[in-house]
This record gives structure tokens, C-alpha cells and sequence, in this order.
């Protein structure tokens, strides 16, 4: 039991860790799965590796509340049409996604949740992050907050979340290429993917909960029960920290450093597979 404690305590970390930053979680959860296999069913692994992102989304909550709520009291009636028309295109945003994951979410766990096809992904978007980064070094982007974001540009950016789909993609990463793409400046492209991942987040865990529960019914074990709850500790503290970060990091740097990341674990996960598969 503590070892499988032990394990929860660093998916916890790599979720936290990677749901924000352009490098995959669930890819990294996966890999992780891989070398360290925890001693639970395939259906909780699969169902735990998304519902951990529930810790990750209320650091966001948490640091946004005041932010995202139209009925603070310390906006005026601008500024809380400014949050309702912002939460609106963060809805928007949502829609092609969850679509397309209600459609083929069964079809993506069965031939997609391998080692092979995140070492595939992490490179080909570590070198979309290096080129756009490259072509755009001295860009000024037209739209430096969330707020300003358009519904057309909130729309397309919806539709590049649809590429993080396909484990390896990073659903933070497919947001911010999109948003880059549009004329969204860094910070409010990272903004605007911690606000996107609520309503996306929140309804891939739902989808995988309630699946869980009418295929394997409501008898979690005790280890199961232990490792859901610590892992979705760990991945919230660790996510504050990671959101406060990136915010920070973006205003100075490029995202060109993922990118690079992301080529070098993909190409270390491909060794792995043809040394070891």
C-alpha cells in the first residue's frame, strides 16, 4: 500500500507539473505508468489518470476566483459583463472538443494510449512550439489579455484543443499553439488555456468517473481510495505553484524551451521502445 502510495505522490506532482505547461500530463502519467506500473485495474488507472485533473482545476479556482466570478463585489457592472463575456468564449472554446471526445472517447483509450504515440506527439508539436516561436520572435501580438480574446478567436483556439485528444499532444500546448496562431499574446494564450481547462477538465473527469462506476459499480478498495485522494492533493499544491510560475515566465521568456523539452523526451521515449519494447 505505501508503495502504491509512493506513486500517487509523484503522478500527483507529474500532473500537476504538466497539466500546465505545454508538455503533456497525461503523457507524462502514461510514461510514467509505463516504468512504474501502479498494482490497480486498467479501468481505475484510465479513470484515475483523468479525475487526478480535478485537483489541478481547483488551483486555477482558486487563484482566478475573484477573477472569473461576475458577481464579485469588487467590480462594477463593466467589469462583470467583461467577466461574462469572457466566461462565454471560454465555453465556446469548450465545445468542439468535448464533442468530439463524447464521440470517440472509447475509440482514443483503446488504440491511442501508448508510449509510442506520445514519444510521436511530444516531438511534432516540441517543433510547431520552435517554429511558430521562431517566425513570431519579434510579433507584437494585437491581444495581450483573455478578456479581449474575440468568439471567433476563442473558436479557433477551441478547435486546436481538439488535437490534444491524442495523448502526447498536452491540452494546455494545443490551446496556446492555437492562441499564438491567432495573434493572442503568451500571457494571455497561457491564461486563456487555465480558464479552458475548467469546463474541459471537469467534463473529461465526469465522462470517466461515471463510466468507471456503471462498469466496475461503487466498491473502490482501500488503496484505490487512497491513491485518488492523495493524488489529487498533491497535483492541486503542485499546480498553484506551476500556474503562478508560467504566468510569470511567459511575460519574459518564449515557449520555444518546451518545445526543446519536448523533443528530447520524445526521442528518449522512442529509444526506450525500440530497446526495450
Amino acid at each position: 500500500m505505501w508503495i502504491e502510495a509512493i506513486k500517487a505522490f509523484f503522478i500527483g506532482i507529474i500532473q500537476g507539473i504538466t497539466e500546465w505547461l505545454p508538455v503533456s500530463s497525461t503523457g507524462h502519467m502514461i510514461l510514467f505508468d509505463q516504468l512504474f506500473p501502479m498494482q490497480v485495474s486498467d479501468a481505475f488507472m484510465s479513470m484515475f489518470r483523468v479525475v487526478i485533473q480535478l485537483g489541478s482545476i481547483l488551483a486555477v479556482l482558486t487563484i482566478y476566483f475573484d477573477r472569473l466570478n461576475p458577481f464579485s463585489k469588487h467590480k462594477d457592472e463593466a467589469a462583470k459583463k467583461r467577466t461574462l463575456s469572457l466566461l462565454g468564449k471560454v465555453i465556446i472554446a469548450a465545445v468542439p472538443a468535448a464533442i468530439v471526445g463524447l464521440l470517440f472517447d472509447d475509440l482514443l483509450d483503446k488504440y491511442l494510449y501508448t508510449y509510442i504515440v506520445v514519444a510521436c506527439t511530444l516531438v511534432l508539436y516540441g517543433i510547431a512550439f520552435i517554429i511558430i516561436e521562431h517566425k513570431r520572435k519579434n510579433y507584437v501580438y494585437p491581444v495581450e489579455t483573455a478578456e479581449n480574446i474575440s468568439v471567433k478567436q476563442a473558436l479557433c483556439i477551441g478547435c486546436f484543443q481538439m488535437l490534444s485528444l491524442i495523448p502526447g499532444t498536452s491540452r494546455s500546448g494545443s490551446t496556446i499553439i492555437g492562441a499564438l496562431c491567432v495573434g493572442v499574446s503568451r500571457t494571455a494564450a497561457a491564461e486563456f488555456s487555465f480558464f479552458l481547462a475548467i469546463p474541459v477538465m471537469l467534463g473529461a473527469s465526469g465522462l470517466k468517473l461515471v463510466k468507471y462506476l456503471l462498469s466496475e459499480g461503487f466498491a473502490f478498495s482501500g488503496t484505490e481510495w487512497m491513491v485518488l485522494i492523495l493524488g489529487t492533493a498533491v497535483a492541486f499544491l503542485v499546480s498553484v505553484a506551476v500556474i503562478r510560475f508560467l504566468t510569470d515566465f511567459v511575460r519574459r521568456h518564449s515557449f520555444a524551451v518546451f518545445g526543446w523539452y519536448r523533443i528530447v523526451l520524445g526521442i528518449l521515449v522512442l529509444l526506450y521502445a525500440l530497446i526495450w519494447g
